[in-house]
């Protein structure tokens, strides 16, 4: 009987490296390695901009792979893959091979030449040979990238790319050292003054100096109508709140050490930490955390033209050292216990979610827009927004059990069924329209800056990224298009209340950081409308079985 073949590839555009091309070669060395005749790839999987590092389940087409595994009507017995070291990484391959043994779809790669042996030990070997080499070739690749900016930093103070920081702007400041780039016009850039807001800049070191806040140099600044940093490049910012200046450019203003005139690199390094310590195999997540002063790495000599006097900066830093908590501060204002409405409640004017606070004895959630300049772009932002903890949870308990009840169960149960498909593939249909729609509107930002002088190398870098998740978004609008459900039974739904309201009963005699970990499992909502003084509550206990509707109401 001749094999069905799938594909699967994987590329990586961090490198610049083209997804079209790397298609093509590694499907040319698949179909290489297939019988020459009587043999076919009738579907293929190829995941695009995802690190090798994230396991399967992760990549969105190695997953849709994986599911296609178990289902008799899949239309392949087997799958191909061109480059093992773009597939597998570390251990993935001996966490992956498994499930095609068990559903019995034989995979086949180029380094065994054909199909690999379930039973074989020098096949098992050597994928995992290719899985540690795929592995030190990552970390290989991104120890050199991290000592390379460093160096470069430190001994050339060479401009490492980004947004340049408010108040500069980038000007061509030499060819660039690799040949090949300075031939199609590449060239480094530095930091020179922008003349509309770097006395900005000066001004917000003085005013600080001098002892003002965060929020009254803010406010002059609006009143002064001085244009906030996303508002001055909305092009480079579009992520930003382009009404005022907040509180927090302020302080990122007054906290960046390259308005002294010397280049630093490593503020925010990127970690890579375990997405779930309990699940070693669900792979790491990358996040930014601020490094300690000391690990930053500044340039031996100045870089660029400090928009600050030395002894300016100085003093300005010399005033953040002495508002910064100690450490035994810290640990004291940290010890009030987990507060058990921390994350779930929002403001209900601004959206923003409400932050816990402990004010003699008694404990708060507070609104952090009230009272900062951003509250000016919300009509009727209260001045001040406190909730109060004590005035909430008992009602909340109450509500809880209500909601959960034997009754609300049963008179849910069908209602929910019916309405479960329709309404998550109405939400996913929504976030890929959202996400189509969000491609176009970035595209159309680019091709206007490349009409305001962006370099076109970074446009099409930029561009390219953006069309293949506009490419991911139609997609997904076609999957939802064709997507035939079957809907979950009412006793499947009336279990999963079921195991909602043993969890809603735990409340009860909960500790402080239990009663926070039950919240989370019901999917706990909370707006509040300080306006009316009214809490809303609402929550979702069936994402355990796949089930996103809110079951509840308001308190």
């Amino acid at each position: 009987m001749n094999e069905v073949f799938a594909f699967y590839g994987r590329v990586s555009t961090e490198d610049m490296q083209d997804p079209v091309a790397s298609r093509l070669w590694q499907l040319d060395r698949a179909r290489a390695v297939i019988p020459p005749a009587g043999a076919d790839i009738v579907a293929e999987y190829f995941d695009v901009d995802h690190s090798r590092s994230l396991p399967w389940a992760r990549h969105p087409e190695a997953s849709r792979l994986l599911a296609a595994l178990s289902d008799a009507g899949r239309g392949f017995s087997a799958v191909v893959i061109g480059e093992p070291a773009r597939a597998f990484h570390g251990n993935q391959y001996s966490l992956t091979f498994p499930l095609f043994v068990h559903y019995g779809v034989g995979l086949w790669v180029p380094e065994v030449g054909g199909r690999i042996d379930p039973d074989s030990d020098a096949h098992d070997l050597m994928m995992q040979l290719y899985g540690g080499m795929s592995k030190g070739e990552r970390n290989r690749i991104r120890t050199r990238v991290r000592s390379s900016m460093a160096s470069q930093t430190q001994h050339q103070g060479r401009f490492l790319g980004g947004r340049p920081p408010y108040g500069y702007r980038l000007d061509a400041a030499a060819p660039h050292p690799n040949p090949r780039k300075a031939a199609e016009g590449a060239c480094l850039h530095q930091l020179v003054p922008d003349p509309e807001t770097a006395p900005v800049v000066l001004r917000i070191f003085e005013e600080y100096a001098a002892g003002r806040g965060f929020s009254t140099i803010a406010q002059g600044l609006n009143q002064c109508g001085i244009p906030s940093p996303a508002a001055h490049d909305p092009v480079r910012n579009p992520h930003r709140d382009r009404t005022a200046w907040r509180d927090s450019a302020i302080r990122a203003i007054l906290a960046n050490p390259r308005y002294s005139g010397y280049q630093v690199w490593g503020r925010a390094p990127r970690n890579e930490i375990l997405l779930d310590p309990t699940d070693v195999a669900a792979g790491v997540t990358t996040v930014q955390r601020w490094a300690p002063e000391e690990a930053w790495y500044r340039s031996n000599q100045p870089s660029h033209e400090a928009l600050v006097p030395p002894d300016l900066f100085e003093a300005v830093q010399q005033r953040f050292r002495v508002r910064r908590p100690s450490d035994e501060v810290r640990a004291a204002r940290s010890s009030h216990g987990a507060y058990p409405l921390r994350g779930f409640a929002r403001c209900a004017v601004c959206g923003r979610r409400l932050q816990g606070e402990t004010r003699r004895g008694r404990r708060y959630y507070r609104c952090p827009t009230a009272g900062s300049a951003r509250s000016q772009s919300h009509g009727g932002h209260p001045v001040s927004v406190y909730l109060r903890e004590d005035v909430v949870v008992r009602p909340l308990d109450e509500w809880l059990a209500e909601a959960l009840s034997e009754e609300a169960a049963e008179r849910s149960a069908q209602e929910l069924a019916a309405n479960r498909h329709s309404a998550e593939l109405e939400a996913r249909e929504k976030t890929a329209k959202r996400a189509l729609a969000d491609a176009d509107r970035k595209i159309a930002r680019l091709e206007q800056a490349l009409e305001d002088g962006l370099p076109m190398s970074t446009f099409v870098r930029l561009a390219r990224k953006h069309e293949i998740g506009r490419d991911a978004a139609k997609a997904e609008l076609t999957r939802i298009k064709n997507h035939q459900p079957e809907g979950l039974t009412p006793e499947e739904f009336k279990a999963a209340l079921e195991h909602a309201r043993s969890l809603a009963v735990a409340l009860a005699g909960a500790t402080d950081t239990q009663r926070h970990q039950l919240h989370e499992a019901l999917g706990l909502e909370i707006n509040y409308d300080p306006t009316d003084k009214i809490v809303h509550a609402s929550i979702t206990p069936l994402g355990a079985v796949g089930v996103k509707p809110s079951v509840g109401g308001g308190t």
